[in-house]
């Protein structure tokens, strides 16, 4: 799917009702696909609702990058098999991993999606059972014309991420106020907040982050506690 080459604004979730974000933002990554993917019917809907060149991004389904210990589990609405723990997460070739991606990929087809995202744990470390596990999941499973974006949160040495990153081609998604992009054709941004989730972007860290988005193609997701009011601010900035 192409993408333009123009920077683009929006909140990691609806902040606010649909019908208000979709007057507010051109973007949205959708963050309830992480924990439990919604009906098919849902996607459907939100896609017919929106209006014409509003883009949706979405985080992948955690059973593909989570480990079952992972508290995020506790949102999931199916039970795991204890005999099948060790199949899921840290993008594990197995059935159920490959379901899941399976899964995901049919409600990101039935929204639009163009960016699919794959947030890993800080517990997800670059060994060499979770480097190999990365290398023969993507490269096994069909991309359709998604995109792809890789935001790990472990210590990972920047020559990894960007030997993996342009192996597997995947675009290196940053907090750009804690990392550098290290790969991909286009910049995709998701803002923490520098602190922490309670965190208040200043104008002085927006003007910052307006320099950054200059060189190519960026999505700038907002991901804190004040992500409406300072998605809202940047893009006047812009």
């Amino acid at each position: 799917m192409g993408v333009e080459r123009k920077t683009k604004v929006g909140c990691c979730g609806f902040v606010v009702s649909q019908q208000e974000y979709f007057q507010l933002f051109n973007l949205i990554e959708i963050q309830t696909t992480f924990y439990q993917l919604p009906r098919l019917q849902t996607a459907e809907k939100w896609r017919a609702t929106a209006p014409q060149g509003f883009e949706f991004t979405m985080k992948a389904w955690q059973l593909i990058t989570h480990e079952p210990s992972s508290p995020t589990y506790r949102r999931l609405k199916s039970k795991i098999d204890p005999a099948k723990l060790d199949h899921y997460g840290s993008f594990r070739v197995t059935p159920e991993v490959l379901e899941a991606w399976n899964r995901t990929a049919m409600f990101a087809r039935t929204l639009g999606v163009s960016i699919v995202v794959f947030q890993c744990p800080a517990s997800f470390r670059p060994t060499e059972q979770n480097v190999a596990n990365m290398r023969e999941f993507f490269i096994r499973i069909d991309r359709a014309h998604f995109l792809f974006a890789w935001e790990p949160r472990g210590k990972w040495p920047e020559a990894l991420v960007l030997q993996l990153c342009e192996e597997l081609q995947l675009i290196h998604c940053v907090d750009p106020f804690k990392n550098k992009p290290q790969y991909g054709d286009i910049k995709y941004f998701r803002l923490h907040g520098i602190t922490g989730y309670a965190y208040r972007y200043t104008d002085a860290d927006l003007q910052m982050l307006k320099e950054w988005v200059h060189e190519k193609a960026t999505y700038v997701l907002f991901n804190n506690n004040w992500m409406k009011d300072d998605a809202s601010r940047f893009m006047l900035l812009m």
